[in-house]
């Protein structure tokens, strides 16, 4: 028995956050909303797809942000990436602790930390 495959990544959001995800990972990060079947959709939250990478967000009334936990996306053009985040006024934090490897981090619109990584 391996794993062969990661099939999505969950964080949260807090109860009714679910306008200001879209805005921020539809329309800045470029993620398609995926549709949640209805006893799950009616909990709250979103799942997010871009190609085989899904990312789910669930709603939680005890929400509290992920600092330092985080999901790795890998960014076809992470330079065209943080020029968009800039123009939106969120910064990004880079990171030069890994040599020869492209990254920084970026929080959402609730504190929940994500990393961009430049593909190769």
């Amino acid at each position: 028995m391996h794993i062969v495959g990661l099939d999505h990544v969950q964080f949260t959001l807090p109860v009714g956050g679910e306008d200001a995800a879209d805005r921020f990972y539809i329309d800045v990060l470029g993620f398609e909303a995926e549709e949640k079947p209805p006893v799950l959709a009616a909990r709250g939250g979103r799942w997010y797809r871009s190609g085989r990478v899904r990312f789910h967000l669930g709603s939680d009334t005890a929400f509290r942000p992920a600092k330092r936990a985080h999901p790795a996306f890998v960014i076809q053009d992470l330079s065209a990436l943080v020029a968009r985040l800039a123009a939106e006024g969120i910064g990004v934090e880079w990171d030069e602790n890994i040599p020869g490897v492209a990254h920084c981090y970026v929080s959402d619109p609730f504190g929940n930390r994500l990393e961009l990584v430049a593909s190769t």
